[in-house]
């Protein structure tokens, strides 16, 4: 199922939803013109260890000269993606979520949420796999807060879906709290069968960090009522 819209306007306009979607499309920009040594140095660099986060944490020596403290990397992370379906998809989840929320919190305060949210998930991430030395990036944890507040403050909301069913595809509109509530039902399933799971590619399981989706999700339905969710006073920045 793919999410392609949903009937839930908006009364301010998403700057900074806009502004964070292109951030995250000038850095894969200069990822792909990158030289595959060049850009696995970048995600050394800029994506989240976990061992040597592990290290920082510590006060352990890192062995690897780094760019910026090791801590950092929790939120240059977030404007990574490992491959054109990765930053695709994750930006179509921030186009059609992002711009809710950010109406219902103000730019400001949406902004530290998206980005508290990534910290959050990617330390859930890390937790799991404290020892680990394949770099984990994306802005999935940060999105997944996103969703998360969304399914509280728009449960019954209408998402238009791709549905492919068998050789015939239709375009059901799928309640915001089924739609997202079988989506965490999955992280959540995915991250506890890929505990003790080896791979090269990605975090766990196939490169996907499970634990940072349903991580980012639960912190998000956790702070965005902190922030001013369920007020309908109107918000100017």
């Amino acid at each position: 199922m793919f999410p392609i819209d949903d009937n839930n306007p908006t009364r301010l306009t998403p700057y900074v939803t806009y502004g964070l979607i292109a951030v995250n499309i000038v850095v894969f920009i200069h990822q792909v013109m990158l030289a595959p040594q060049q850009l696995e140095q970048f995600f050394q660099l800029y994506a989240v260890v976990p061992r040597e986060l592990t290290a920082s944490f510590t006060g352990i020596p890192i062995s690897v000269p780094q760019a910026i403290p090791e801590p950092l990397t929790l939120i240059t992370s977030q404007f990574l993606h490992g491959g054109f379906l990765h930053i695709a998809g994750n930006m179509l989840f921030l186009w059609i979520f992002g711009n809710n929320i950010e109406d219902k919190l103000g730019h400001v305060k949406y902004f530290i949420f998206y980005i508290t949210c990534g910290i959050l998930a990617a330390l859930a991430q890390w937790f799991f796999s404290m020892q680990s030395g394949i770099p984990s990036l994306g802005a999935s944890g940060a999105i997944a807060g996103v969703m998360g507040a969304y399914i509280l403050r728009f449960p019954n909301a209408q998402i238009r879906t791709l549905v492919f069913l068998g050789p015939f595809i239709v375009f059901p509109n799928i309640p915001a709290i089924f739609f997202l509530g079988l989506w965490f039902v999955q992280q959540a399933l995915y991250g506890i069968a890929s505990l003790g799971v080896q791979t090269n590619v990605g975090m766990e399981s196939g490169g996907i960090a499970y634990w940072a989706h349903a991580g980012g999700f639960v912190f998000g339905a956790l702070l965005a009522p902190l922030l001013g969710l369920f007020s309908d006073r109107p918000k100017s920045f």
